[in-house]
């Protein structure tokens, strides 16, 4: 749905009442709670509904009522990666939290950004988290011996990732070729002289076309530059169904990355992925047993975005070279992570597999043998 784009006025930093620390966003208790002494502060959903705006206006131009983060934040930004970290101003950043880099320079307090529209906020908690990561860690076989892995738990921290949502109305018509598959009787001579026959599969092509229409809901687009790409996609989906209104308490104590990827590269890279859907679905249209010369014509309309907030919890580390990163996702608990590669081990495992299927061959050639 679309909405007007309205002010949102800054808010004031939580306070614990009982000793004056502030308060921070807590995963299992899905409240505030006072990192000093454990005081749940009185924390109440916000009740106004997501907006979205229209894409094509907002490509125009950057509204100053939805610049900012709503609540005081300080950045920085890492030489090595480029990712940009947004925290508490009390927070003291001394390495990067995607690369570990220790090259962070403070980045001034610029309004450019677009406001976060909604959030989802933390619910796997970090006690899940470590436990998950320990057992990611034992299924790690071909790492190299002397790869700390308990160290890694330490490493822990959650961090909210920025991406872009989309929603679209496509209608597309398209045209293509339709390949029916029938068998005609070969007859042919065999080296042996004889006369045999085989079927041969032979396809004829019929000109066929349709339309499609459909609605793109909430299509995902990173905007981050900290997180491996593809590592982000195997903790993915998202639950976008369960994505609430922005409010600064959600990010209270956590990091945020600033989104480098902007709108309208985002925009064309949801294109193309809403072209690439468009396609999967008109193919299972297309009747017969084949197709080719496939002409898709899509007309786009109603395309709004919104820009949101997603938990995820984040080990990185390095080894040797390479940084590699472990991520959780912060909604559903999946997993997924990098590690070193020992080729030793794997060198071994795979003379291993040889050897087995070596042996089992021998086995059966001595009970055939011995069958005879």
């Amino acid at each position: 749905m679309s909405g007007s784009m309205t002010a949102v006025e800054a808010l004031s930093r939580k306070i614990c009442a009982s000793c004056g620390a502030q308060a921070v966003w807590h995963a299992e208790k899905q409240s505030l709670v006072c990192p000093s002494c454990g005081t749940l502060s009185t924390f109440t959903d916000v009740e106004e509904p997501i907006s979205e705006y229209p894409l094509l206006e907002a490509l125009q131009r950057l509204p100053k009522d939805r610049r900012g983060w709503a609540a005081e934040k300080k950045s920085v930004r890492c030489q090595h990666c480029n990712a940009i970290s947004v925290f508490d101003p009390e927070k003291v950043a001394k390495n990067c939290d995607f690369c570990g880099s220790a090259q962070l320079i403070q980045q001034k307090d610029i309004q450019a950004q677009f406001r976060p529209e909604s959030i989802l906020p933390f619910k796997v908690g970090n006690t899940q988290v470590r436990d998950l990561l320990k057992k990611w860690c034992e299924k790690v076989w071909f790492a190299p011996r002397n790869f700390s892995k308990s160290s890694m738990v330490d490493m822990l921290h959650g961090v909210y990732i920025p991406f872009w949502t989309f929603d679209a109305k496509v209608t597309a018509t398209w045209k293509a070729q339709a390949g029916y598959h029938y068998y005609r009787t070969a007859t042919f001579t065999n080296a042996q002289g004889k006369t045999q026959t085989r079927q041969i599969r032979q396809t004829r092509w019929e000109n066929v076309s349709g339309t499609i229409n459909h609605f793109f809901n909430d299509q995902l687009v990173s905007a981050s530059l900290g997180i491996h790409p593809k590592l982000l996609k195997r903790i993915e989906p998202f639950p976008t169904a369960e994505f609430v209104p922005y409010e600064p308490s959600y990010v209270m104590g956590w990091t945020v990355e600033q989104y480098q990827v902007d709108l309208e590269s985002a925009a064309k890279t949801s294109s193309v992925e809403m072209k690439e859907a468009l396609k999967k679905m008109i193919i299972k249209q297309i009747p017969g047993d084949a197709y080719q010369s496939l002409n898709v014509y899509p007309r786009f309309s109603d395309q709004t975005f919104k820009h949101v907030l997603a938990p995820v919890w984040l080990v990185t580390y390095q080894y040797g070279q390479r940084i590699f990163q472990v991520l959780v996702n912060g909604r559903t608990a999946t997993i997924a992570g990098e590690y070193p590669k020992s080729w030793v081990k794997i060198s071994f495992a795979i003379l291993a597999a040889i050897a087995a299927v070596g042996g089992l061959l021998v086995l059966l050639d001595h009970f055939m043998i011995k069958a005879s």
